[in-house]
């Protein structure tokens, strides 16, 4: 099973590795089914991956011609959505592993997909970092960088402006709300039925101005997450750093209440509980009780951090040995699966070592 993770605890809660299960390349996304039979992935070779959770076995059931950036399974419909650097969302059976549609919808690279609980809708980002004047500042986006489709139909629904690249997007649990945000610590919030701007704020904390070797703005918010109560969210991404290549800022999360005016910033990781790396995923726990935030170890002890929904404290922390890109929570919160990759080793006989990595964990509180 590889490397077991080094963890720090609370009395009450923990994880527990179950099994490692390697794909042939880095994943960067994952969904699964409710009862965690079944995992997706999409991966950096465009593929677009079922795998048999129990077993470990996986096959390519869809294929983009880029690097496939997300999937998210439907389980009313039984279909997968997946979204790719080629600019498109597509349709797929998941059963019978057969391509159901294609879309279009981008110009750039999707960087991030979401699909509401009701399964209504999919949503996409995109954006390119140019820039716009000597500070270096994000040049206008050339296309609206949130669409927002009907899963069924696979019709446009809203498109909506936002300051290029556009990192992040995530649907509210009640349906309603559907946010994005960007490199510039820039978060929007839309309404679903009238499609107008419900909040817009920024928060200077994901942001860096490489300082050495390489003169431009780096970071922004990777990962967005509604409370369950849809009237909060939480945003994960790294904090300041001076050297945009080392990859050392602050692991951050940030909570605001975003429906108040205007939004306010209820809470935010405790200084001496974080270490330094980027952090791309975020989820809450069924139990709405804590959330998870993983991502990449640069510096200190972990990668992935089980929080607090109230205070905010860190309740368990591991070190998980490979970068996490993506996270599930499955069986009602009893498991969680985190997708992501270890280092590429040498070829071996000619033929490279798997190095895409799903880690399954039994989730006790």
């Amino acid at each position: 099973m590889g490397d077991e993770p080094k963890t720090t605890a609370e009395p009450g809660i923990k994880l527990d590795l179950v099994k490692e299960i390697h794909l042939p390349t880095a994943i960067l996304g994952i969904d699964a089914d409710p009862d965690g039979q079944r995992g997706f992935a999409s991966c950096l070779d465009g593929g677009i991956y079922s795998v048999d959770l129990e077993q470990g076995k996986h096959e390519r059931i869809g294929q983009h011609e880029s690097y496939a950036s997300g999937v998210q399974y439907l389980p009313n419909s039984g279909t997968l959505i997946s979204a790719g650097y080629d600019g498109t969302l597509r349709w797929h059976d998941a059963a019978a592993a057969k391509s159901l549609r294609t879309i279009k919808a981008h110009q750039f690279w999707s960087w991030q997909m979401d699909v509401s609980p009701d399964e209504r809708w999919v949503a996409s980002v995109t954006g390119q970092y140019l820039a716009g004047g000597y500070k270096y500042e994000p040049a206008p986006e050339k296309e609206p960088s949130l669409k927002v489709f009907d899963t069924q139909t696979g019709e446009l629904r809203w498109e909506f402006s936002h300051l290029p690249p556009v990192l992040s997007v995530a649907f509210s649990p009640d349906n309603q709300f559907v946010a994005a945000a960007n490199m510039m610590g820039d978060i929007r919030i839309w309404n679903l039925d009238t499609g107008q701007l419900a909040a817009s704020w920024n928060t200077p904390d994901f942001t860096s101005w490489g300082i050495i070797k390489s003169h431009h703005y780096i970071g922004g918010i990777f990962a967005l997450s509604f409370s369950p109560d849809s009237r909060e969210i939480l945003a994960a991404g790294m904090g300041a750093m001076n050297d945009p290549m080392a990859g050392n800022g602050k692991q951050t999360w940030q909570r605001f209440a975003w429906t108040e005016s205007p939004p306010r910033k209820t809470s935010q990781i405790k200084d001496g509980e974080n270490g330094n790396g980027l952090m791309e995923a975020l989820q809450f726990h069924p139990s709405g009780r804590f959330f998870l935030m993983a991502g990449r170890l640069a510096q200190g002890k972990w990668n992935a951090g089980l929080f607090a929904a109230e205070g905010g404290q860190l309740l368990h922390s591991a070190d998980t040995k490979m970068r996490v890109v993506d996270a599930a929570f499955l069986k009602d919160g009893t498991q969680v699966l985190l997708a992501g990759a270890g280092s590429q080793e040498k070829k071996k006989n000619g033929v490279p070592p798997d190095f895409g990595k799903l880690k399954l964990y039994r989730c006790i509180s």
